[in-house]
C-alpha cells in the first residue's frame, strides 16, 4: 500500500502541477485555502521596490514590454589608469511598458473582479493586490490558464497580481496620479477597537489613495454610476458578492471622483 498523503502533501503536489506550461484546467480553490486574515502589521517577506520607477513590471506584464532602443557603444578608455577611476556602473534598470497600471483592486481575493474586467476594459492594465500567499498564488494559476486558453486573442494579458501590503507600501508601486480607479470591496469592517488600526479604509490611508489617484472626491450621482459597466462588474462578479446575493443580501455602493486640485 502507498502512503496516504495529508492535505498539506496534496496541496503542495498540486499547486507544483499547475506550475506546469500546458496546464489548461482552471485551478482549484480547495487548494489555496487560508486563512481570511493575514496581520498587516507583521514583517512579511514582501519584495516590493524603492521608487515606483525602480518597479519591474515585465514579469506581470510580458505582453506589454515596450521594446528596447539600441544604445550607441562608449568608447572604450585608453589606459589602465582611466579604466581604475571609472565609476561603479549604474544598477541595471527594470524593462519599461508601452503603458501604466491604471486599475487597482486591493484586496482582490480569488480575482473575480479582475477577470470580470479584463474583457471590459481590454486597453487598461488592471491589478490585484492580496496580501494572503496561497490566495495570491491561486489569482496567478487563474491568469496564466486563462492566458494559455485566449492565446490567439491574448485576452487576460492586461490583468495581473502582485503579492503586497498595501497599507504599508502602496506608494512604492505607484506614481501620484498614476490610477484611475481604485476598488476596496467588501472590507473587513474589524468592529473591535484594537482592531481598527487594521482597517484597509482609514482617513490616513485615504490620503495614501488620493495621493496615487488621479487629480479631493466627490461623490458620483447614482445615474452615472449605474451607468458605469465597471460598477456592475463590481457589485456581481466578486466571490464576496455573489456570497451576498446567495444569502440575500444587500449590498451599498459608494462611487467617489477625484476633483481637480484647487489653484493657490
Amino acid at each position: 500500500m502507498g502512503v496516504k498523503k495529508n492535505k498539506k502533501q496534496k496541496r503542495e503536489d498540486y499547486r507544483a502541477a499547475m506550475k506546469q506550461d500546458d496546464v489548461l484546467t482552471m485551478p482549484r480553490k480547495k487548494f489555496y485555502r487560508q486563512r481570511a486574515h493575514a496581520n498587516p502589521f507583521s514583517d512579511h517577506q514582501l519584495v516590493y521596490p524603492p521608487h515606483p520607477d525602480q518597479m519591474d513590471w515585465s514579469t506581470l506584464y510580458p505582453a506589454y514590454v515596450a521594446k528596447e532602443e539600441p544604445q550607441a557603444s562608449e568608447a572604450a578608455p585608453s589606459t589602465t589608469e582611466e579604466t581604475s577611476t571609472q565609476e561603479p556602473s549604474a544598477p541595471a534598470q527594470p524593462k519599461k511598458l508601452t503603458q501604466d497600471v491604471e486599475v487597482a483592486d486591493i484586496g482582490c481575493g480569488f480575482g473575480g473582479l479582475l477577470i470580470a474586467l479584463a474583457p471590459v476594459m481590454p486597453q487598461t492594465l488592471v491589478l490585484g493586490l492580496e496580501i494572503r500567499v496561497s490566495v495570491t498564488q491561486f489569482v496567478e494559476d487563474r491568469i496564466k490558464v486563462l492566458r494559455r486558453q485566449n492565446s490567439e486573442t491574448q485576452a487576460y494579458q492586461n490583468v495581473s497580481v502582485l503579492r503586497a501590503n498595501t497599507m504599508k507600501f502602496l506608494p512604492n508601486f505607484f506614481r501620484q496620479g498614476q490610477l484611475s480607479k481604485i476598488f476596496i470591496c467588501f472590507p473587513d469592517p474589524h468592529f473591535k477597537a484594537r482592531k481598527h488600526k487594521q482597517r484597509i479604509v482609514s482617513t490616513t490611508l485615504n490620503s495614501e489613495y488620493a495621493y496615487a489617484k488621479h487629480p479631493m472626491f466627490e461623490r458620483v450621482g447614482v445615474e452615472e454610476q449605474e451607468g458605469d459597466p465597471c460598477v456592475g462588474i463590481m457589485r456581481g462578479a466578486t466571490e464576496e458578492g455573489k456570497k451576498v446575493e446567495r444569502n440575500k443580501g444587500e449590498k451599498f455602493v459608494a462611487l467617489f471622483r477625484r476633483l481637480e486640485d484647487p489653484v493657490f
